[in-house]
């Protein structure tokens, strides 16, 4: 099948929706399907104010309908609700094509923690954007719940998986990166920044030592307020996943994840993850005996993250390892749409022929 991908998530950004997108793009073509992707990376850009490692194109619609023409999509799937997204949107408003959306981020939440906004302005924004979707995909049941009860429809199932071989639990020769830093490592890994909730981590009372790996714009106010905490800036590849194997515990506070692929990357070293009960952590970590949620109060996060020092490691692994990026490639194509066979041969057709009468000089 011939997928084109819209996406204003790409690399070099770093994040979860990043790295599902491309681990899911390569899967696509393992599986013998041919993708093209239209993302940042090929548009004059401009940085996304209060988040400056996001890029906005500038001028995407021509570009992006030159490509939709040139590519003749069987299935179209818009990722992100940005100026490609929009784009790729209305291409297929005006041409009538079906296409497939999904939500990785909940964006009002986001907007709603920077900008004096309330919630419902993002959430009609995303309703508005998602509506005329044959399915809008979403990684956990309790996404689903929570966009219904906003209004959404059409909600289809979309997990996410991990790198088993590259995320890896320690042996016996790994070096330790922690050393001499006072034990048990408390570990997040992630984005530095308001909405990931991660003062909530560092206010908690821990026996040893807090770490942070990643980078974002509330770190310096961070390691000002929380001078015992150790920063140790974005890590990539093998570096990041000794950094989660030698850890004695994941702590993952956020509230605005609508997954948390770092909770897969964590349990699958072995390290096991303290959560709140929010989209993503109470989808994985109920009764799975890799992780443990935090009970309502004060010290709730605390006594979960204390809970996971008497987890077995060996179980946090078993656990991460029933999922795949193979398998979320699978749902993902299951959830396409595709354009049907007769209709796309015509519209296309139609659609080259009409070019060529555009491109034809008046006769006089």
């Amino acid at each position: 099948m011939r997928i084109l991908l819209a996406t204003d998530a790409w690399e070099p950004q770093v994040n979860g929706v990043v790295r599902t997108l491309t681990r899911i793009v390569a899967e696509c073509r393992a599986m013998g399907h041919e993708v093209e992707v239209v993302s940042p990376d090929q548009f004059k850009t401009f940085p996304l104010p209060t988040y400056p490692e996001i890029k906005l194109a500038v001028g995407a619609y021509e570009p992006v309908q030159e490509r939709f023409k040139s590519f003749e999509p069987e299935a179209i799937h818009v990722a992100t609700e940005g100026p490609i997204g929009l784009a790729a949107r209305r291409i297929c408003m005006d041409w009538k094509l079906p296409f497939t959306t999904s939500y990785h981020t909940k964006f009002p939440e986001y907007v709603s923690a920077r900008l004096p906004l309330p919630l419902s302005a993002g959430y009609a924004y995303m309703r508005w954007f998602h509506k005329p979707s044959g399915r809008l995909m979403v990684a956990t049941p309790t996404m689903r719940d929570e966009l219904a009860k906003h209004g959404f429809r059409n909600i289809s199932p979309w997990s996410r998986g991990v790198d088993t071989d590259i995320f890896r639990v320690r042996t016996a020769d790994d070096p330790d990166v922690y050393e001499g830093l006072a034990r048990p490592i408390w570990l997040n890994v992630g984005r530095i920044a308001v909405e990931k909730n991660i003062e909530s981590f560092l206010a908690q009372d821990l026996p040893g030592t807090k770490v942070l790996v990643g980078d974002g714009p509330q770190r310096e106010e961070l390691a000002e307020k929380y001078p015992a905490t150790v920063f140790r800036g974005a890590r990539f590849g093998d570096d990041l996943a000794a950094h989660y194997a030698c850890a004695d515990v994941f702590v993952f506070p956020s509230l605005t994840d609508t997954f948390g692929l770092v909770i897969l990357e964590a349990m699958a070293t072995g390290a096991p993850v303290a959560a709140y009960p929010a989209p993503g952590p109470i989808d994985l970590i109920p009764n799975s005996g890799a992780g443990a949620l935090a009970e309502t109060g004060d010290s709730g996060l605390r006594e979960a993250c204390l809970a996971c020092l008497d987890l077995d490691r060996d179980m946090v692994r078993a656990y991460a390892e029933r999922f795949s990026w193979r398998a979320s490639a699978e749902e993902f194509v299951r959830n396409l749409q595709p354009y049907p066979e007769p209709e796309k041969t015509r519209f296309w057709r139609r659609l080259r022929r009409l070019a060529r009468l555009r491109r034809r000089p008046a006769q006089v």
